[in-house]
């Protein structure tokens, strides 16, 4: 049990939903999930009933709630009295993410730094991984945050908190797709749109093994985009179908293709191995931990 999964509790209680406390807290909502259920495991018992869209505490949710709330005010309140040394932290941090990353840590890290450390001058690139490698090891950038199956490997790179995670295809709500109530061939996405931010050699080489030539993404990719979030708008308002990470599509629909589409991306950190870290560099660890690994 940690400080985090009771602060997580305790906002989904004040908000009533899913949706509103991930938002809340910079989570996905699978991520919030897993944090609430590993609590719920660990107490043993359940903590919410969970009614449609809406959650009500269970009896002994109102229990833990008496007891987590003053634990989580005596833990703001010894990272109060440290402020001061916290807020010293000064100098430079420029980070690069690539898409999915971006999409999930931008907001979260900006604004941790401008609450907790407002004299640290941070500076976010978003971009294709490998023109931010080319920028990483011109010290341009500090550090940065990409699918690590695009890089090859390198002595001079360190690469640590990896993570693995899912994707799959999705479009919006009421599309064609939705409505055949059935699992869906591949060959049937092929008359629509498909938008990706770039893929990599490994990633194309797993879809090309599962759904053979057509797959390739050089002919199966119509929208091609840095920004996932520009394509998350355009499938929202076409039949366009978007191919991505599962946490980056919160209010998209899934689709069930067949065969099942096992690959992933891989996630990590990667800085170079002979440079002295920015001090700013631990407090990116923690955030990458507690939102890419929840």
């Amino acid at each position: 049990m940690t400080l985090v999964q009771l602060q997580h509790f305790v906002t989904l209680v004040e908000v009533g939903s899913f949706v509103k406390a991930a938002k809340a807290l910079f989570l996905t909502q699978p991520a919030l999930s897993r944090s609430v259920m590993a609590l719920e495991k660990e107490l043993g018992r359940a903590l919410f009933d969970r009614i449609g869209r809406r959650v009500e505490l269970t009896s002994f949710g109102h229990d833990i709630l008496d007891k987590a709330r003053p634990l989580l005010s005596a833990a703001k309140s010894l990272k109060e009295s440290s402020h001061a040394s916290d807020t010293g932290l000064t100098g430079h941090l420029k980070i690069g993410l690539s898409s999915g990353p971006g999409a999930m840590l931008t907001t979260p890290m900006l604004l941790h730094m401008s609450l907790e450390h407002p004299r640290l001058h941070i500076a976010v690139s978003r971009g294709n991984p490998e023109l931010m490698l080319h920028a990483l090891r011109s010290r341009l950038l500090d550090a940065i945050i990409v699918d690590t199956r695009s890089l090859r490997p390198a002595p001079d790179l360190r690469i640590d908190l990896q993570t693995e995670m899912a994707a799959s295809f999705m479009c919006r709500e009421g599309h064609p797709l939705t409505k055949l109530n059935r699992p869906v061939t591949f060959v049937e996405l092929l008359p629509f749109p498909i938008g990706s931010t770039p893929l990599s050699d490994e990633v194309a080489r797993a879809l090309t093994d599962l759904y053979g030539a057509s797959a390739n993404p050089d002919e199966l990719i119509t929208l091609r985009c840095d920004e996932i979030h520009n394509l998350i708008e355009v499938v929202k308002r076409s039949d366009a179908v978007l191919l991505a990470i599962n946490e980056v599509g919160q209010n998209l629909i899934r689709l069930n293709v067949i065969p099942i589409m096992t690959g992933t991306a891989r996630f990590g950190l990667v800085t170079l191995a002979q440079r002295s870290e920015a001090l700013a560099m631990p407090i990116v660890r923690d955030l990458m931990r507690r939102i890419l690994h929840d």
